[in-house]
């Protein structure tokens, strides 16, 4: 009996695993961030505060230009003995005669002031970046020295519409003041009763009179004012070696940038100041 060994083979089972094709790895995009616009409310509000200040520190010398243009009483004297006459005959609250009418509008003057200068940087730049793409519109945009002085000429056309009644009002208390020193007899009891008067003696034109010579006067002098300013920071910046886009100005320096654009501001603005007063 033969046995035959017959030997079962099992093939193998392979798998074969099938390899996916892996996608490529998506680049990583950097997104770069832009820098923050400066906010219209930001301006409004900061502008508002500057105002009063403002008021609060240069209404006394104010009060000594008026009385010198208008040929008031001690117009003759140096601003210092005009600031000295007026606190021995009237006391420190002589100093500040007529001073609810500019603090009363220019806190809201400046801080439409700040408001339209930024409104007019917007408008200038879009008028430069006419014809560009947008990838163009993408790229940060400096404002030349030209722009600037243009934004600023924009900011005091909204600006006279709070101001010319204001001023018409401070002016006609200041030179009270005088004619009372003189012996005459006060017209008006203050702000209220003042404008009240003017009204009704000549309606909002005499209100608004002379409206064309405070445009005259703060069309060229926000143009140096704006332009000394920005001129100033961007140089005390470069003193300091400070980055703009990253970096600030110190108070003390953004003091000074202030103060050299009121001096700018009032040397080419006082022929036509003088002229309103």
């Amino acid at each position: 009996m033969s046995t035959t060994a017959s030997t079962d083979i099992t093939p193998k089972m392979t798998t074969k695993l099938e390899s996916k094709p892996t996608k490529p790895a998506s680049p990583i995009v950097k997104v770069e961030e832009k820098p923050k616009s400066e906010s219209a409310l930001k301006s409004f509000i900061s502008g508002g505060v500057g105002g009063a200040c403002c008021v609060l520190v240069g209404h006394p010398l104010d009060l000594v230009k008026v009385r010198m243009q208008t040929g008031g009483a001690g117009s003759s004297s140096s601003v210092f003995g005009m600031l000295s006459n007026t606190v021995r005959k009237e006391g420190v609250k002589g100093l500040y005669r007529g001073v609810s009418a500019p603090l009363t509008a220019v806190s809201p003057m400046f801080a439409v002031s700040f408001w339209s200068y930024d409104l007019g940087q917007r408008v200038v730049k879009s008028y430069g970046q006419m014809g560009m793409t947008q990838d163009e519109k993408s790229q940060k945009y400096s404002l030349s020295m030209a722009e600037i002085c243009m934004a600023g000429a924009i900011s005091a056309i909204p600006t006279t519409g709070i101001m010319a009644p204001s001023e018409r009002i401070k002016c006609l208390l200041q030179v009270q003041a005088s004619d009372v020193e003189k012996g005459g007899k006060p017209k008006y009891t203050g702000m209220l009763d003042c404008a009240k008067q003017v009204l009704k003696e000549g309606g909002m034109a005499s209100l608004y009179k002379g409206t064309v010579a405070t445009l005259a006067r703060d069309i060229p002098g926000t143009i140096a004012y704006f332009g000394m300013y920005e001129f100033a920071k961007k140089e005390l910046m470069k003193i300091q070696g400070i980055d703009p886009d990253k970096g600030q100005l110190s108070v003390g320096a953004v003091l000074a940038a202030g103060g050299l654009a009121g001096m700018a501001c009032w040397t080419v603005g006082i022929p036509a100041d003088v002229i309103k007063s």
